[in-house]
């Protein structure tokens, strides 16, 4: 019986050591599989049934396989291993790409079309006001110089064909142009830059003049506006400065009569021991003052 337990013990430690053997050599084994699950995976994206394929395949099998195919893909050491991992992963950064142009060209056109709209507004006003302008211009200047004819002109660079064309956009517009004609509304028109110093200043008054009808100001400040204006003009300019004089203030300087004869308050301006002394004074003693620098002039 002793033999036997003997015996059995034996067995039972050489077991042990041969089980001890296994589990090492399994650990081994499982870390090649590993290493090898790793390799597989360096390769790229492989299809399911590249596995199912060699399950049943002996030992030998699949060293001679693998030799095999190491020596194939020794000719193809130069191509990237990654190719269709990295073309999966920029189809997708493509696709998010994608969608953001489409959302960037969504907003490109909003913007577009609220420029559009924009510009048209803009066209519009500018239609507008110089049309009013227009109007008053030629009304103001036919109450300044009853004879005369005077009319803006909205300037371009461009055919009136592709004017028409392009309709609705202030590209083409350069600038504004101003004819008159101080003897009839028949006679030849003349631009600005063939006028004499009296007409050109007759000329500008009236522009002010029409702005402030269509855009009036509070107040306005003239210095002498009528010294190269002659008598029936100056009174003109007079009357018009009284005519809208309702709407705003005007303050005028003036060695002239004309501009007296509808004022409301006067003050003299006299220059004494190199200064200038500014006093209120009566309408006569304003008559008198202009008449004396008339008559000394």
């Amino acid at each position: 019986m002793k033999n036997k337990e003997k015996e059995v013990m034996e067995r039972m430690e050489e077991d042990a050591k041969d089980l001890e053997k296994m589990a090492s050599k399994q650990n081994l084994l499982h870390q090649k599989i590993d290493e090898c699950t790793k390799k597989i995976c360096d390769l790229g994206s492989l299809p399911s049934e590249a596995f199912d394929k060699y399950q049943n395949l002996a030992t030998k099998q699949l060293f001679k396989k693998l030799e095999v195919a190491n020596t194939e893909l020794k000719k193809y050491s130069h191509v990237n291993k990654k190719a269709l991992d990295q073309f999966i992963s920029f189809s997708e950064q493509k696709e998010k790409l994608m969608a953001r142009k489409e959302e960037l060209d969504r907003g490109y056109d909003k913007i577009k079309e609220l420029m559009n709209v924009l510009e048209h507004r803009k066209y519009e006003a500018i239609q507008f006001t110089f049309k009013q302008v227009s109007k008053y211009f030629t009304d103001v200047f036919k109450k300044l110089a009853p004879q005369g004819h005077a009319q803006l002109i909205m300037k371009s660079d461009r055919e009136e064909e592709s004017e028409q064309e392009e309709k609705g956009s202030v590209d083409n517009f350069t600038g504004v142009g101003i004819r008159v004609s101080f003897t009839g509304k028949n006679a030849e028109m003349r631009e600005m830059n063939q006028l004499s110093g009296g007409q050109k200043s007759l000329v500008a008054l009236g522009l002010i003049f029409a702005i402030q009808k269509c855009d009036p100001a509070p107040f306005y400040l003239f210095d002498e506006i009528d010294q190269a204006l002659d008598a029936q003009h100056r009174k003109a300019v007079a009357d018009m400065i009284h005519e809208l004089s309702a709407d705003a203030q005007f303050i005028t300087t003036t060695f002239r009569p004309e501009l007296l004869e509808h004022a409301n308050k006067f003050y003299g301006v006299k220059f004494r021991n190199k200064v200038s002394h500014v006093e209120c004074v009566s309408r006569d003693e304003a008559y008198d003052f202009v008449e004396d620098d008339t008559t000394h002039g």
